[in-house]
């Protein structure tokens, strides 16, 4: 029988490194949207990260050379990320940050659908007690944390609810086009391509419907802010997320991610005075529940 292994110091430490940044990245994409928008602070963003990530890529390629095939490859997932991280940013525009944290976390449902389309082996998932249970909590949980949102019939809460839900749709096509093409890659040299190419995407996105002028108007304070944002939520969140994939397998991991609503959620009680009702703390436990269940499925999955 396969034995999880033991929560090593530097597995630890990873863990509660990129849950650190998951939990502040959020917070500072909210605080910029009273001065930029989502277009533009996308570009600003993915921009700090291409010039985090171009030394490791350029010391790659002067060491092995240029792999077009790898490029070529990297450009599919780049359209996902691209239209992931644009809904992911504009919905903070419509609703506060626990909110939308809790809707995306229908991702993990995408996630082991796709896998599912593209992977024969996941399909036996199908015959899982605990993945048809994951979906009907994930989809009562996600019901229930919008429709009982107190400002459920204003426009705005659908708007972040829908984008949010895009964005989880999103992240879904990502995850598994990057495992499908660049599956045997190592992380830190496709998440740099994509890097590349995103930031690309965002630039032309930014100038046709952004005021990326307004960049060259923030103080220190915002500037910090969006470099913040981009260590935490794009160069560093993913490399410590798969350090310790890597150290430990996925399953430790994904449960320290399913904590991240909370932890989200209690920062922005105090900052932006954020709060869910009774039943949205409910629901949102049994849509957390539910991304648990999908773990768990596919934690369950006899190799073939």
């Amino acid at each position: 029988m396969k034995t999880v292994p033991p929560l090593q110091p530097s597995a630890a430490l990873s863990c509660i490194g990129f849950m650190i940044c998951w939990t502040i990245a959020p917070l500072y994409i909210k605080a910029l949207t009273g001065y930029l928008d989502s277009w533009t602070q996308n570009f600003l963003r993915y921009g700090v990260s291409f010039v985090f990530w171009m030394p490791f890529l350029i010391a790659y390629t002067l060491r092995n050379g240029i792999d077009r095939r790898l490029f070529a490859r990297a450009l599919l997932p780049t359209v996902f990320n691209l239209a992931a991280q644009s809904f992911y940013a504009a919905a903070f525009y419509f609703a506060d940050p626990g909110f939308i944290t809790l809707v995306t976390m229908t991702l993990v449902f995408w996630v082991t659908l796709f896998s599912m389309i593209y992977f024969h082996e996941e399909r036996r998932l199908l015959s899982s007690g605990s993945f048809w249970a994951g979906i009907v909590l994930s989809v009562a949980g996600v019901f229930g944390v919008v429709v009982f949102h107190p400002e459920f019939s204003a426009r705005a809460t659908l708007a972040g609810a829908l984008l949010a839900a895009a964005m989880a749709f999103g992240w879904g096509c990502y995850t598994v086009s990057v495992k499908r093409c660049l599956g045997h890659v190592d992380a830190r040299l496709s998440f740099s391509i994509i890097t590349v190419y995103t930031v690309i995407g965002h630039g032309i996105l930014a100038f046709l419907f952004g005021r990326p002028a307004d960049g060259l108007h923030l103080d220190a304070v915002r500037w910090s802010h969006v470099i913040l944002s981009a260590l935490s939520g794009i160069a560093l969140g993913h490399v410590l997320y798969y350090s310790a994939i890597r150290r430990i397998g996925a399953s430790i991991p994904t449960m320290f991610l399913l904590l991240r609503p909370f932890t989200v959620l209690l920062f922005s009680s105090v900052l932006f005075h954020e709060r869910l009702t009774a039943l949205q703390w409910l629901f949102g436990v049994l849509l957390v529940t539910g991304s648990g269940f999908f773990i768990r499925a596919q934690q369950k999955r006899k190799p073939a």
